[in-house]
């Protein structure tokens, strides 16, 4: 979607992707929420939650997460209370990373990848990374707000070339134009 969903409440963030072939090192994607201080929110992260984790105030929540891929459904699920977030932030960033433990993987390398961001049943954005195919990392979407205001979601999928710990540094930087 093109045109940013305004006063948005709750979100989960879901991906999916096929485990590996029999014999091949396990693939790991994971989903990477980075919160910004409304002051700065082109800064350094005030906090991030990723790898079975949620924020020190309780509003974003790692709920699933999966190291293979296997399973039914959605292999990894983060819940983002927006409406509970304090006032001191203002922007919210979420992206997925490929985990480079068994050697370099990117997007068009893992089979059937799908992100979905949704607010009770409306898909805000369901991506399948083949836009950032030679990307090991990619942005999904991102959450912003002025002072008290309602959230307003932009998708915005852009890829990166970074394992898990140099893509959380940088997921958050402005976007040339934005």
């Amino acid at each position: 979607m093109s045109t940013p969903n305004k006063d948005i409440g709750k979100v989960e963030v879901r991906i999916k992707w096929d485990p590996s072939p029999h014999g091949e090192p396990d693939i790991d994607l994971d989903i990477i929420a980075a919160t910004y201080r409304a002051e700065e929110p082109y800064g350094s992260p005030a906090y991030l939650v990723h790898f079975d984790s949620r924020s020190p105030d309780g509003t974003i929540t790692l709920n699933r997460d999966s190291r293979t891929g296997q399973g039914f459904g959605f292999d990894e699920v983060m819940t983002i209370e927006l409406d509970r977030l304090a006032d001191r932030y203002g922007r919210v960033v979420v992206g997925v990373a490929i985990q480079q433990r068994g050697g370099r993987k990117t997007f068009g390398e893992v089979g059937s990848t799908v992100v979905q961001i949704r607010e009770g049943y409306t898909n805000l954005v369901e991506d399948d990374f083949a836009g950032v195919g030679p990307s090991t990392a990619a942005v999904v979407g991102e959450f912003s707000r002025t002072g008290s205001g309602p959230w307003v979601f932009r998708a915005d999928v852009r890829g990166f070339d970074a394992d898990p710990d140099a893509f959380a540094a940088v997921m958050g930087n402005r976007v040339s134009g934005a």
